[in-house]
C-alpha cells in the first residue's frame, strides 16, 4: 500500500517560500495521481493543487500563480512550491494519492483520493 510523508513546513515571514516535499513508498508513486491539500484551524480541509500521472496540473485560485506543483518519479516524490507566501495560507498541508486514474486525470476534490500522508505544517506570520 502507497505510504506518503510530507516534508518541508516550519514557519515562513509573509512573502516568503517553501517547499513541501510529499515522499512515497511501498508502490511506486508514477502510477499516482497526487494531490495537495490544506485544512486551517477552524476551517474545512480545501484543495490546493494535484498533479496527473501525465504532468498537467491544476491549481485553487487562492494559489494561481504562487505556488508550483511538480512530480520527480525517479526519487517518488512530488513538491509543492510555494512562493509569495500569506498568512491565510497558514494551515496544515497534506499529500494524497489515487491509484492509476486517466493519465491526464487530476482533482482537488478530497474524496477522490485514497491515500494520505500525516501532514506538516506551514505557518506564515511576522
Amino acid at each position: 500500500q502507497l505510504q506518503l510523508v510530507e516534508s518541508g513546513g516550519g514557519l515562513v515571514q509573509p512573502g516568503g517560500s517553501l517547499r513541501l516535499s510529499c515522499a512515497a513508498s511501498g508502490f511506486t508513486l508514477a502510477y499516482y495521481a497526487i494531490g495537495w491539500f490544506r485544512q486551517a484551524p477552524g476551517k474545512e480541509r480545501e484543495g490546493v493543487s494535484a498533479i496527473s500521472i501525465s504532468g498537467s496540473t491544476v491549481y485553487a485560485d487562492s494559489v494561481k500563480g504562487r505556488f508550483t506543483i511538480s512530480r520527480d518519479n525517479a526519487k517518488n516524490t512530488v513538491y509543492l512550491q510555494m512562493n509569495s507566501l500569506k498568512p491565510e495560507d497558514t494551515a496544515v498541508y497534506y499529500c494524497a494519492g489515487r491509484f492509476s486514474p486517466p493519465a491526464s486525470w487530476r482533482s482537488l476534490v478530497d474524496t477522490d483520493f485514497g491515500s494520505w500522508g500525516q501532514g506538516t505544517q506551514v505557518a506564515v506570520s511576522s
